[in-house]
């Protein structure tokens, strides 16, 4: 079992401070760290809105501007993690952010839930795929976004390189909702997307509890477990909130080798018995769920605003044509309307405008399609305008 301490953006771009959350997960018996690769450009509109944070109300790219950090930054922690003989892996958010991340030679690369359907970045990945491990977050989505994303880095163990201290590919099942609710994590899914998937299976996990879903995503056969990790929850990044302190994430390490030691022995029933004296068995077997992949309910109203879709980067007039700049594959967060698939972004670039469109709009297909008066005619199928 690998267990992740998600450092992410804790940091908050000191330095000193990333190298003490190095050490925290590192003492709390984690085996790999993780950073996010920030360019807010790469992320968000700047019009997406405004998040609450115990700082203050503040604009959601602002927060994100002041997350970026240069590639020096990230070779630093690099190179620290692994003075302390810990791995160091890494989520880019877009293409600048993940050729500067391969450079740098990580011992895996994350692409994180909202980014299993940013096609661009995931035809990248497949170039480095034969000598970086990949590891894909699959909250927010569907099976069908699951597999797409897959043919896409073009998943095979016969590229896996001899020096990996990975798997080639560890798909992690992951509510992205924040807290999680636990009874909503459905963590059979770990076992059933193992056994559909054909590919090491884990979770990442951002519920509150530091024992119940890690351990029942052993007992699911799970390769590897994500969590967040912050020296306090009263710090000011935006994942502080919802993560676990050095001693919580201890706790949550030496409760997931026990439940590997129970496996090995007695078997999955064994783990439920020993959950059963602190934790409901009606909890326990809630949060086990169905095993059937499919949005939770805290997720699914998220579902084409947290993950990609293509937006608008300046107002433009009709009869403008789109050019390179002009679009740009990001969340939608807050106050935008979702656009189109990001599959769709090579289609519409050279396209002409039959409409005035807004800055931070949602990319729609009609915005490129001339409407025309009804004939008594043959049906034509619409067309885009070239």
């Amino acid at each position: 079992m690998t267990i992740i301490a998600e450092i992410g953006t804790a940091h908050s771009g000191d330095l000193s401070k990333a190298f003490e959350l190095i050490d925290a997960s590192k003492e709390a018996g984690a085996d790999c760290v993780k950073f996010q690769w920030v360019y807010a450009d790469e992320i968000l509109h700047p019009d997406t809105g405004f998040v609450d944070l115990p700082n203050g109300r503040t604009r959601l790219y602002d927060n994100f501007k002041a997350l970026e950090c240069n590639q020096e930054f990230y070779a630093q922690c690099m190179e620290y993690a692994r003075k302390k003989n810990i791995l160091f892996a890494c989520s880019p958010f877009g293409l600048k952010s993940l050729k500067e991340l391969a450079e740098l030679k990580p011992d895996a690369i994350k692409i994180a839930s909202p980014e299993v359907n940013h096609y661009p970045m995931l035809k990248d990945c497949s170039r480095f795929y034969a000598k970086i491990p990949l590891i894909l977050s699959s909250g927010v989505s569907k099976l069908g976004d699951i597999e797409k994303a897959m043919e896409l880095i073009d998943a095979s163990e016969n590229k896996r390189a001899e020096d990996m201290k990975m798997p080639a590919l560890t798909l992690l099942h992951c509510l992205t909702f924040y807290p999680a609710p636990e009874d909503e994590y459905n963590v059979r899914c770990v076992k059933t997307l193992g056994q559909v998937l054909g590919i090491p299976t884990g979770i990442s996990d951002h519920s509150m509890d530091p024992v119940l879903v890690p351990v029942l995503s052993v007992a699911m056969g799970g390769a590897m477990i994500e969590k967040h990790i912050t020296l306090s929850r009263k710090d000011s990044g935006l994942d502080d909130p919802v993560a676990l302190e050095p001693e919580m994430f201890k706790l949550m390490v030496h409760s997931v080798h026990q439940a590997e030691a129970v496996l090995r022995h007695s078997g999955e029933n064994e783990i439920y018995r020993q959950l059963a004296y602190e934790y409901p068995m009606e909890k326990i077997n809630s949060i086990l769920g169905t095993g059937i992949k499919k949005l939770a309910p805290a997720e699914s109203a998220n579902y084409g605003r947290t993950n990609r879709s293509l937006h608008y980067m300046r107002s433009m007039k009709k009869g403008e044509k789109i050019g390179n700049g002009d679009v740009s594959v990001l969340r939608t967060e807050k106050i935008l309307t979702p656009g189109i698939s990001p599959e769709f972004k090579e289609l519409i670039t050279g396209a002409v405008l039959t409409k005035d469109v807004e800055n931070g709009a949602g990319v729609k297909l009609e915005d490129f399609i001339e409407k025309k008066r009804k004939n008594c005619g043959t049906k034509s199928r619409p067309q885009l305008k070239f």
